[in-house]
């Protein structure tokens, strides 16, 4: 069964409708499939080398381990030493944003991540979070992030109202950006792949070759954009974390 449009794929359907009280609908959807078939990967991505070691070739462990340590310098890098008591938290965003990324890329599955209510949710959390850091560590200096050291004075009310927003921006800029890039993906890959099937039907085989070459060409790229994504995410977060540590600019 084909979809009719392009934007059907990103459709959330109720497959368990649990309403409470007439009013709190907590119905389960498609959406919360995918996003827990996502966690149960991450689970087993995490825990799997602990648990079942005679089950993992050597390749899926290194593999394990490389995504440890290429997460861990990330957080070392933009974050510096105190941010590693936060590693687990970026771990944990990065590989479920990463399987969420993925899951997506199979044939009729959902993408968690294509969706800017998800992706909003996730950035809106993460980013108060980092407010509640800040005071929490330096109490209302951490106000003075937005005030860039060295300001004219003339200038300084203008600098803040526009450092003040930049930092609100923060948290559309990351929901926007994976949504965004997820969305757009996808929605190339069903454009160009309804061009095969009526081309294979109307015996048009070797035109038919083209618009394939063009889904593999792209499906290969939406895999380094699901990885690339997750990166950037987790990236910014640690710059934010950063910030949260540093306020003075």
């Amino acid at each position: 069964m084909f979809l009719s449009s392009p934007l059907e794929q990103f459709e959330i359907i109720v497959l368990k409708p649990v309403l409470f009280f007439n009013f709190l609908d907590l119905s389960f959807t498609n959406a919360n499939l995918f996003l827990f078939l996502a966690f149960i990967l991450l689970l087993f991505f995490f825990f799997s080398s602990l648990v079942f070691p005679f089950v993992l070739p050597s390749k899926f462990l290194f593999l394990l381990l490389s995504s440890y340590s290429f997460v861990l310098g990330i957080v070392k890098q933009q974050a510096g030493n105190k941010g590693i008591v936060f590693f687990p938290l970026f771990y944990a965003l990065f590989l479920l944003i990463l399987f969420s990324n993925l899951i997506g890329l199979l044939p009729f599955a959902f993408t968690p991540t294509s969706h800017l209510a998800f992706t909003l949710t996730l950035a809106f959390s993460c980013n108060l979070a980092l407010i509640f850091l800040g005071f929490y560590l330096h109490s209302f200096r951490f106000l003075l992030l937005f005030v860039p050291k060295g300001s004219p004075a003339w200038l300084l009310p203008l600098i803040v109202v526009i450092e003040f927003f930049s930092y609100l921006i923060r948290t559309l800029s990351l929901s926007i950006r994976l949504f965004a890039n997820m969305m757009a993906g996808h929605t190339l890959l069903h454009i160009l792949s309804s061009f095969i099937v009526p081309l294979l039907t109307s015996g048009h085989l070797f035109i038919a070759f083209l618009p394939f070459i063009l889904v593999v060409a792209v499906l290969a790229l939406e895999f380094g954009i699901a990885f690339l994504q997750a990166y950037v995410f987790v990236v910014l977060l640690a710059i934010y974390l950063h910030d949260s540590f540093h306020p003075i600019h």
